[in-house]
């Protein structure tokens, strides 16, 4: 099997959990995008699953094994989002729990559900599934992943297992993307900008347009360094309409000013932002104050694009908002 880095913590765990026959039947993995939540759920479906499960975890080479790896495993569904806000609906949610009492069919006698990117899934979707997931069949498994334990309403959090992901080392992030067989250039470029993120540095050197929005990010900073309002709102502006590509715009920006903070207190600080130079020299000319503002300032930006106020509207409004706490 390929290694997974780092969250040994959980590995061990999920590893005991089936190990000793004490599974649970609902688990929530949460954390910051690329921290490895999707590969937490894989690796605990495949461990259910297995037919010869080691201490190290699942063998890899058994037909569940391979039939999970390539995504086809008749008893593993991955649940598709639906709405313009990327939830689950209601519908949704009543096909699963009328499949759910279905048995399976394979030699493990399990059948699993897994709910990714659970940030915007609607309270009456949770409050329909919540009867499944408070008494499930014996053989029904239910994975949910998010951003945050914030997302679930409190009756699904209490009956659910909640495990935290966390980034890696940034040696730990060179290793596993030289595995993965990016150069050594293209490594130390991508963890620059997302440090032990492996999840997120493997996007950066695929995804174009994450690194369009690493590059915009830069541009926002720069613009702020030099104090140009013009400047600022253009490429604000150019981050488009899309709820998307605001929030992780706004999100590395946030990093950004975090950053700034912290170094105003202490130069040699680790950072997080994908723009270390940047920060540097945001610390030099604004207070940890003048810091908060802004934080609190992009903030309730994104609270109103997610409310569905106007995107250009609200970004133009912040961009004013940040050049009059600079000026």
């Amino acid at each position: 099997m390929k290694k997974i880095y780092g969250n040994d913590n959980i590995r061990s765990t999920l590893i005991s959990m089936v190990k000793s026959g004490r599974t649970a039947h609902s688990l929530l993995f949460y954390g910051e995008k690329g921290s490895g939540k999707k590969l937490m759920a894989d690796l605990y479906t495949k461990l259910l699953l297995c037919e010869a499960p080691t201490d190290e975890g699942p063998c890899g080479i058994c037909r569940s094994c391979r039939n999970s790896d390539s995504g086809i495993h008749p008893d593993v569904t991955y649940v598709e989002h639906s709405g313009k806000l990327g939830g689950f609906s209601v519908e949704t949610a009543r096909a699963v729990i009328s499949d759910a009492y279905i048995k399976p069919n394979n030699s493990s006698g399990r059948k699993i559900y897994i709910f990714a990117d659970c940030h915007n899934m609607d309270q009456r979707t949770q409050n329909t599934l919540l009867k499944l997931i408070e008494e499930p069949p014996d053989y029904a498994f239910f994975i949910f992943t998010a951003e945050s334990k914030a997302e679930f309403l409190p009756t699904i959090i209490s009956r659910c297992v909640c495990l935290g992901t966390s980034v890696c080392s940034s040696e730990e992030a060179l290793n596993a993307l030289s595995e993965s067989g990016f150069s050594p250039e293209e490594a130390k470029q991508a963890v620059s900008c997302f440090h032990g993120n492996i999840g997120m540095c493997t996007s950066y050197l695929i995804d174009e347009n994450l690194r369009k929005q690493v590059d915009l990010t830069k541009s926002l900073a720069d613009s702020i360094i030099r104090k140009d309002e013009y400047a600022l709102n253009v490429s604000l502006f150019s981050v488009g309409k899309e709820r998307g590509d605001i929030k992780a715009v706004l999100s590395m920006l946030d990093k950004l000013i975090r950053d700034c903070a912290v170094l105003s207190k202490c130069r040699d600080a680790e950072t997080i932002s994908c723009f270390r130079e940047g920060a540097e020299r945001l610390s030099s000319m604004l207070t940890a104050s003048q810091s908060i503002r802004i934080h609190r300032c992009i903030e309730r930006a994104w609270s109103a694009v997610e409310s569905n106020v106007s995107a250009p509207l609200v970004l133009t409004s912040l961009c004013a908002e940040i050049a009059g706490i600079v000026r």
